[in-house]
C-alpha cells in the first residue's frame, strides 16, 4: 500500500511538472503553489491541474470536489485578474464547509423535506438546509475526490462513480465532467452521466465570481443581466411554490443591466426570504447554447462575463450568506456579498413539482448539460 501511495505521489508530481506552466518560483500565474494541493484525502490522491490557452488565460482546478480554484483573465488594461474565490490549499478546502468553485450533485439546489418519489418509491435524502436537501447534502460531489486526466494543455476530464444509495439517491451514476479553457477566453464545462437505475440528476458548478480585481470587495456594484421574463418564486424556506412569476415591475427584472445592489434590499417578499437574490430564473434561451442567458460586468476592471447554457434555468445567488469571516487565497477576507454565483441548472425541487422540467434519468439514457462562462472586456 505504501509503495502504491508513493507511486501516486510521483505520478502527480510528474503531471504537475510536465503539464503545468508555472512561474520560476513554482507558483501558478494566480499565485498558487501546486505542492499545496498534493495530498491523500479519503484514500485518494488530490492535485492541482493548470490549464492555459493561447492568450495566456489560466484556469486552476483541483480534483477535490472538481473545484475551479482560480481563473486568470485580462482586465481592460490587459492585467491578468483572478475572478473566482477560493483557497490556497487542499487543507483549507477540506476544513471549510463551503462550495467555492465546486461541482455540485447529485442534485444541485434544494429538494423539499429531503424527499422525492420516483416510480412509486419514496427516497429520503440528507436534510442540511432548513429541513431540506441542498446540493446533494453535506457529503455531495463537492467533497468527493474525482479521477482526473489532462486531455491536453487546455482540457481536463474528471470522472466519478456515485454509488447506488449515496446520500439516499438511487442508481450507480457514472459521471464525466470536462473543463475546457477555450481560445476565446471561456471556461466550458460539459457534463455527461449514465445510470443503471432510474434516478434524478441536476449537476452544476458553484463558482463564486468577483470581476472587480479588488480582493475582498463586494459585488453590489457589479452589473447583472439575466435574459428571463419569469423566475421561480419560493416560500420562506426557499422551496418553490410551484408557480412561475413574471419579472415585470419587480426587483427580479434583470433583463437590462442593473447594479446587483440597486434593489437587493428592497422590501420585496422574495428578496426578504432570500436575504437578497437567491432565486432561479426561467431562461428565455430555452436551451439554446448559442444565446447568452446572463451577463455580469465590473465597470472597475472592465471585465465582462457572459453565461451560455443548454439548461432551462439559472440560479443567481448574490453571496447573501457569506459571513465576512472566511479567509481565502492570499489571506484575503471575503465579505458578505463578496461574490456572486450563476449556477446553470434545472429548477429547484423539480422532482416534487410536476409542472417543472423533469430531471429523471433512466438506464439507457445519457444526461448532458453544458455551461460556458465567457470573458471579455468593455469596449
Amino acid at each position: 500500500m505504501k509503495k502504491q501511495t508513493s507511486l501516486l505521489f510521483a505520478l502527480i508530481c510528474c503531471i504537475l511538472i510536465s503539464c503545468s506552466e508555472k512561474k520560476d518560483d513554482g507558483r501558478t500565474l494566480s499565485g498558487l503553489k501546486p505542492a499545496d494541493f498534493i495530498s491523500i484525502t479519503d484514500g485518494k490522491p488530490t492535485a492541482l491541474f493548470v490549464l492555459k490557452n493561447r492568450n495566456g488565460v489560466e484556469a486552476c482546478i483541483t480534483n477535490y470536489g472538481g473545484r475551479l480554484v482560480s481563473l486568470m483573465v485580462p482586465d481592460k488594461e490587459g492585467k491578468m485578474t483572478d475572478v473566482v474565490l477560493g483557497y490556497d490549499s487542499i487543507a483549507d478546502y477540506t476544513a471549510s464547509p463551503g462550495n467555492f468553485g465546486a461541482l455540485i450533485g447529485r442534485y444541485g439546489n434544494r429538494i423539499a423535506n429531503g424527499k422525492f418519489t420516483l416510480d412509486g418509491v419514496e427516497y429520503s435524502l440528507p436534510q442540511n438546509n432548513n429541513g431540506h436537501c441542498l446540493h446533494g447534502g453535506p457529503e455531495g460531489y463537492h467533497v468527493k475526490i474525482w479521477d482526473a486526466q489532462l486531455l491536453n494543455e487546455s482540457a481536463l476530464e474528471l470522472t466519478y462513480l456515485s454509488p447506488d444509495g449515496e446520500a439516499g439517491f438511487p442508481g450507480n451514476l457514472q459521471i464525466t465532467v470536462t473543463y475546457t479553457l477555450t481560445d476565446d477566453n471561456a471556461i466550458d464545462i460539459a457534463y455527461k452521466a449514465t445510470t443503471d437505475k432510474a434516478t434524478i440528476v441536476n449537476l452544476t458548478n458553484h463558482s463564486y465570481f468577483n470581476l472587480s480585481g479588488i480582493p475582498g470587495s463586494q459585488i453590489t456594484d457589479h452589473l447583472i443581466q439575466i435574459n428571463a421574463d419569469e423566475y421561480v418564486p419560493v416560500d420562506e424556506t426557499l422551496i418553490p411554490t410551484g408557480a412561475l412569476a413574471g419579472v415585470e415591475g419587480t426587483p427580479m427584472d434583470l433583463r437590462t443591466p442593473v447594479a446587483v445592489g440597486a434593489h437587493i434590499d428592497d422590501a420585496f417578499e422574495q428578496l426578504t426570504y432570500g436575504k437578497g437574490y437567491d432565486h432561479n430564473w426561467v431562461l428565455n434561451a430555452k436551451g439554446d447554447i448559442n444565446t447568452a442567458s446572463a451577463k455580469v460586468i465590473s465597470e472597475k476592471s472592465g471585465i465582462v462575463m457572459d453565461v451560455f447554457t443548454d439548461e432551462p434555468g439559472i440560479q443567481f445567488y448574490a453571496g447573501n450568506a457569506m459571513s465576512g469571516k472566511d479567509v481565502g487565497k492570499k489571506g484575503v477576507t471575503y465579505p458578505n456579498r463578496g461574490a456572486l454565483c450563476l449556477e446553470t441548472q434545472h429548477y429547484p425541487d423539480s422532482p416534487n413539482q410536476p409542472t417543472f422540467p423533469g430531471t429523471v434519468l433512466r438506464p439507457g439514457e445519457t444526461y448532458h448539460s453544458r455551461c460556458i462562462y465567457k470573458f471579455s472586456v468593455l469596449n
